[in-house]
């Protein structure tokens, strides 16, 4: 992710995580608070309509009180019970509901027979004694009981007295209707709503999560055959509309906020990025110049901030690896040169070697029997002349400073036995041959070989130093159409620390080594398109093996 992208994510997470944190909290709040109010306005509500239900029963209570004053005083009501106006008794009390201003007047005699009734005439003489019973057992002596009438049924609230004619006693049960003008006078808030719930009365649930619910509990009498008081509820709901309104508008505006304060965050981020990635660009520009072969990149700045700083700091570095550049050639020139010294004088040591033990030989022979000098000179006349040869050879590649090595046809047996009878003068060790018959030729230069083999042979001969073992050289085809050249020795091997520096430049176990005999072996191999392994075990002697491309017919 580029640093413009992680500064626009930043950016917008800073601004916009703690926006919604902020609005989202805020919402909570202001929709808790608004149901804490709803629900504390519903329950006063509530206590209001349980004291207006104690002053309605009160009233209802004087109303019954003035009636059952004035029934023994009138003595057509009298009569009529005891034979007189029947008329008068049937219209009785729906006058006197009407000018008591109740909604529900039945009056019974003893034995719960109705004599009067406020809303049907011909309910005289019909029993339903469980209604006053039931209204004095109610608590508080009130209830709700669902009266008939000629229009529909009337809920009422009732309650039940009594008066005394002579020895007969007569129960009076009157009530106000309990309907939507009374339930609207009970709140004069619109968005309050009071309702009546019966028992098993379903259509009247409110739904919780639309409305705040608070009820309060009135006793109901339910008429018939199990006529019972049961429990009917006054419910008092407080509508979630204007808040859910209002949560639409704080999510609207936070919405709007939002997106204007994330365009604006984008917009100065975008700036930001802009001001900080593109001199950053152009500096990574300028460093992606710079290299060992370049270091003359300017770094120049005049800001006085830190990109300023870190262009000079840069310019700096570029001076100090300019002259530590120079430093570097200067120290690869003389250790290039010192290599080729050492590569020189090894390999001029090498061919200077089977002269001077031929020399050896011949003063030897010389001291012991001069009429055989010559004899022993035709002898070893043809190992100088091969080492002359090949110092020649030799001092001629040196002129050329490096000589790219010719891929020509090559017989490897004839110059493992050249290598052989030259390095086998030294006398130091025995040396073994197991050369292959009908070996195909090697494609590789002879004097490279040569060279190869006399730093193999050469090493394999100094592990042995005093002890007893030998050398063994082997050729064999590998199986590949190339040839295979093994230099094994019984000398005391290699750890596997030493085995991992065995070709390094100028690391060497021999007191007086170079270090560059098995450098140069590698190299050559390299340069002859050929493979190099070794297999050794410290105390058990080494085996060098040479892969080299055969020649194609």
């Amino acid at each position: 992710m580029t640093f413009r992208a992680r500064l626009l994510l930043g950016f917008g997470a800073v601004v916009l995580v703690p926006l919604t944190v902020f609005g989202l909290r805020i919402r909570a709040v202001m929709a808790n608070r608004l149901t804490a109010e709803y629900q504390q306005r519903v329950a006063a509500l509530v206590s209001v309509i349980r004291a207006d239900l104690d002053r309605q029963s009160a009233g209802i209570a004087l109303r019954l009180a003035a009636l059952r004053d004035a029934i023994p005083r009138d003595n057509l009501f009298r009569t009529a019970l005891q034979g007189g106006q029947r008329t008068y008794l049937l219209d009785y009390a729906g006058d006197a509901m009407q000018l008591a201003g109740l909604s529900l007047l039945q009056i019974q005699d003893e034995t719960g027979r109705i004599v009067s009734s406020g809303h049907f005439r011909n309910e005289y003489d019909r029993s339903d004694p469980a209604l006053p019973r039931l209204l004095s057992a109610a608590p508080g002596g009130t209830a709700l009981v669902r009266a008939r009438t000629a229009e529909a049924p009337l809920l009422a609230l009732a309650r039940v007295d009594s008066v005394r004619l002579g020895s007969h006693a007569f129960t009076l049960v009157g009530g106000i209707a309990v309907d939507s003008s009374f339930l609207a006078r009970l709140t004069p808030d619109p968005e309050l709503m009071v309702a009546v719930t019966l028992a098993g009365d379903s259509a009247s649930v409110v739904d919780p999560a639309t409305r705040v619910v608070d009820s309060l509990t009135v006793p109901f009498v339910v008429e018939g055959d199990s006529a019972q008081l049961v429990p009917a509820r006054i419910v008092v709901s407080h509508s979630l509309a204007s808040l859910v309104a209002l949560r639409r508008g704080v999510a609207l505006s936070f919405l709007v906020a939002v997106l204007v304060t994330g365009l604006i965050a984008l917009l100065l981020a975008s700036w930001l990025s802009t001001r900080i990635s593109r001199p950053l660009t152009a500096l990574a520009a300028k460093t992606a110049d710079v290299d060992m072969d370049r270091l003359d990149v300017a770094f120049d700045s005049d800001r006085s901030d830190e990109i300023g700083a870190l262009s000079r700091l840069l310019g700096s570095m570029t001076e100090r690896l300019r002259a530590g550049a120079a430093r570097l050639r200067e120290a690869e020139r003389r250790l290039a040169m010192g290599d080729l010294a050492r590569q020189v004088n090894h390999d001029i040591k090498n061919g200077l070697i089977p002269i001077r033990n031929v020399f050896r030989h011949l003063g030897q022979a010389a001291g012991d029997s001069p009429d055989r000098l010559a004899a022993a000179f035709r002898d070893r006349q043809a190992t100088v002349e091969s080492s002359i040869s090949y110092l020649e050879n030799l001092a001629s590649n040196y002129a050329r400073l490096y000589p790219q090595p010719a891929g020509e046809s090559c017989d490897v047996n004839a110059v493992v036995r050249e290598t052989i009878s030259r390095v086998s003068d030294t006398g130091q060790a025995e040396l073994r041959l197991e050369l292959a018959e009908g070996l195909r030729p090697a494609r590789t230069d002879a004097l490279v070989l040569r060279r190869i083999l006399e730093n193999l042979i050469g090493n394999a001969l100094d592990s042995l130093a005093a002890r007893a073992g030998h050398v063994t050289v082997s050729t064999a085809a590998n199986g590949q159409g190339g040839v295979r050249i093994t230099v094994a020795d019984t000398g005391k091997g290699m750890t596997q620390d030493e085995l991992n520096r065995a070709f390094d430049d100028f690391y060497t176990t021999k007191p007086g080594g170079t270090g560059l005999g098995l450098s140069i072996v590698r190299r050559l191999v390299l340069d002859a398109n050929g493979a190099l392994r070794v297999e050794t075990e410290p105390g058990a002697g080494s085996a060098f093996i040479v892969e080299l491309p055969g020649e194609t017919w």
